[in-house]
């Protein structure tokens, strides 16, 4: 009698912790790990291949996270945040979704795990991210 009682109150409790899930990452905060790194002109380097780094622009930490879904807006669940390591989720409508880890060694370097899938293609990066230096100005980029 005690097991059916619990599961009544199961999909409460659910529901208390989704709101509470939803609430955090639609709050729109830094992660805590990302939170320290320097912004800048980022080298994201592939340690499987010779490739040469990609460069991208990083104004905050979270655009370490979306490596193949630059510029999307894309809804973000935050699965563990502390102060070295983040881990976050994220669904883009209509091109994929991916799940991503940066372990911040320090603020001008990182390790990047991600993988997922983009425009129906799977995807698997395992990167070194180091910042280079100051973000070129749009002007100059023509």
């Amino acid at each position: 009698m005690r097991y059916f009682g619990a599961l009544r109150i199961m999909p409460v409790i659910l529901a208390i912790g989704g709101a509470a899930c939803l609430a955090s990452a639609a709050s729109g905060t830094t992660p805590a790990a990302l939170a320290g790194l320097e912004p800048g002109q980022w080298d994201l380097r592939s340690r499987d291949s010779s490739e040469p780094p990609v460069r991208i622009c990083v104004r905050d930490g979270l655009s370490l996270v979306q490596i193949k879904h630059q510029g999307q807006a894309c809804r973000q669940f935050v699965v563990e945040d502390t102060a070295e390591r983040t881990s976050i989720t994220y669904s883009c409508p209509r091109t994929g979704h991916g799940r991503t880890v940066v372990r911040v060694e320090t603020p001008r370097l990182v390790q990047i795990d991600s993988q997922g899938v983009v425009d129906g293609y799977p995807f698997a990066l395992d990167l070194e991210g180091r910042k280079t230096g100051t973000c070129t100005p749009l002007a100059a980029r023509k």
